[in-house]
């Protein structure tokens, strides 16, 4: 369940502290005292949208940090799988907002907004002020169907999905085996243009690198010559050379290295400094000699190497992605020239596929069929206990025959809330205050689906009053038995109701507005309830009404 929730310069509130507990947790304040934004902070930490907007103008940054207990297995999996440290079971969701920079942890430890919000969903549910008008989308329903039976049912959709992939992927191939005589023709002449042109060329591994550097050497032979003389004359020539110097300094200093021992290492140093230049002298005259070419080998080189860049600027700057360039299009040959036969064989593999697609699709239906059937008896018990006089709900499941990524189904809900009202989709008959309702039961059995600790109401009591409201404030109370419950709400029968009860204010601090949060004691709630129930005055009977209405309350709690 959520035990804190730390919210700093986000919008109106400058900082604040909540320690929610089990339970209803119930949240209540005057219009624009700044309920959505505390909605809106949860979203942020939890890895949802938020605007820079959002920070407040006097701030560098806004954060917002949720810490939960939890002891769900395959939540702690997941997380070691993570490699995210949990101590006591606690989970501590963190997003600092700054600029154009969101930095989102989990548990000290930096993770991207993916992973946030798939943690996260594994934590809490929200269901926002407006979520209630996406059930007049039909393709909700077949969603939420699916949420409902999704430990059996996504197995199976996942191989369908596979399944369509591949039907999706031999169906383009099998239109590409189908084109037109001339079409192929005429592709199937500039393959085997372009696959000879390359082939023709024998290129080899790096001949291009030893083509430019002989054709360098080529151009510039000339230069390189002079400047080779030049060197030769200066280290190997007449009188004045470097190898003649040396030569006669070796001669010097060995006729008199015999007068001092000492004297015979420098010998030494000089004597093969002698002898590199001879080397040298070697080397250099064998470059030189080869050096040498003939105009037909210029031109051989430079007609090569013209070659081999024409090909490289046609199918690939380099000589591996011309080869791989040559083995794509031997590939595409290959299907052409053996076009018919692949079209017989990619119609038989189609037909298996899809064999097998409509397969999973029918396996699916079943699973959904099987599942409508169970929602239908669920839904109709959590709807009679939200003051629905005669309600029928039912779940129709339908093939459309086109199969898709999740299958071939279409679902609707349909319902009447009247005695003697026939039944009808639900888009067309339901009120507001209905399809607050109804998501209100959606939710309620989901969460038991899937054993969600915590569970948030964002204004669930739109377009609801009276008897109606008493009823979905008994509903809110008895879910807060087995799990935690945190509502917004203007109702005063949905506020007596709380476990813990939280109230929202807006004041004016030091020339700015802030949003403050703050927990209730028993003669605070009463306070409360009467400011929801009372007008401009707050008389003594609107207060002993206040307290009638908690005291049944908590009568009727002591009684779940």
């Amino acid at each position: 369940m959520l035990l804190h929730l730390h919210v700093k310069n986000l919008a109106l509130i400058r900082e604040a502290e909540i320690d929610f507990a089990e339970g209803l947790n119930i949240l209540t304040g005057e219009t624009g005292a700044g309920k959505s934004i505390l909605i809106g902070s949860m979203t942020m930490a939890l890895g949802g949208k938020v605007s820079k907007e959002m920070i407040r103008e006097d701030a560098d940054y806004a954060l917002a940090e949720l810490i939960f207990e939890t002891d769900r297995p395959e939540l702690l999996k997941r997380l070691s799988e993570l490699e995210i440290p949990v101590e006591d079971g606690q989970v501590i969701l963190s997003r600092k907002l700054s600029g154009s920079r969101s930095i989102c942890r989990l548990n000290g430890e930096t993770v991207s907004t993916a992973v946030l919000k798939e943690i996260s969903s594994m934590l809490i549910d929200i269901h926002g002020q407006h979520e209630h008008q996406s059930l007049l989308n039909k393709r909700k329903h077949l969603e939420i169907l699916d949420s409902y039976t999704h430990e059996t049912l996504d197995p199976v959709k996942a191989s369908l999905n596979e399944c369509w992939k591949r039907c999706r992927k031999l169906k383009t191939e099998l239109e590409t085996a189908g084109m037109d005589e001339t079409e192929r023709n005429r592709e199937q002449s500039l393959l085997e243009f372009e696959l000879n042109e390359i082939e023709e060329a024998k290129l080899k591994d790096g001949e291009d690198e030893c083509l430019e550097q002989d054709y360098r050497r080529m151009v510039n032979s000339r230069r390189i010559m002079e400047a080779l003389g030049t060197v030769r004359a200066l280290c190997v020539g007449e009188e004045t050379s470097a190898s003649d110097l040396t030569g006669r300094s070796c001669r010097e200093l060995s006729s008199v290295t015999h007068y001092d021992s000492a004297l015979e290492p420098l010998s030494e140093q000089l004597q093969q400094i002698d002898s590199m230049l001879a080397d040298f002298a070697r080397e250099l005259d064998d470059y030189m000699e080869e050096l040498d070419f003939s105009e037909q080998d210029f031109a051989e080189t430079e007609e090569r190497l013209n070659l081999i860049n024409h090909l490289k600027s046609k199918y690939g700057d380099s000589m591996e992605k011309i080869r791989i360039y040559a083995a794509k299009q031997q590939e595409r040959l290959d299907f052409l020239l053996h076009l018919e036969e692949r079209k017989q064989q990619l119609e038989k593999e189609y037909g298996k596929a899809a064999q097998e697609l409509e397969d999973w699709c029918k396996k699916a239906h079943g699973i959904r069929k099987k599942a409508a059937a169970e929602l239908e008896k669920l839904m109709l018990k959590e709807l009679s206990e939200l003051n629905f006089l005669d309600v029928r709900f039912e779940i129709q499941v339908q093939e459309t025959g086109q199969p898709g990524a999740d299958g071939w189904d279409d679902a609707e809900f349909l319902i009447s809330t009247n005695p003697g009202e026939p039944i009808k989709p639900l888009g067309r008959i339901a009120s507001g205050g209905e399809l607050s309702r109804v998501m209100l039961a959606i939710k309620t059995v989901l969460a038991d689906q899937d054993a969600i600790d915590t569970v948030i109401f964002d204004e669930i009591d739109t377009g609801i009053s009276g008897r109606t409201a008493q009823k979905v404030s008994e509903k809110l109370s008895l879910i807060g038995r087995s799990r935690q419950v945190i509502c917004i709400t203007h109702l005063a029968q949905l506020a007596a109701m709380a476990d813990s009860h939280f109230c929202i204010e807006k004041q004016a601090v030091d020339g700015s507005t802030e949003t403050r949060i703050r927990k209730l004691s028993g003669q605070e709630m009463t306070e409360e309830l009467a400011r929801i129930l009372g007008g401009a005055e707050i008389t003594d009977a609107v207060r002993d009404n206040a307290r009638e209405m908690k005291r049944l309350a908590l009568q009727y709690k002591g009684n779940i």
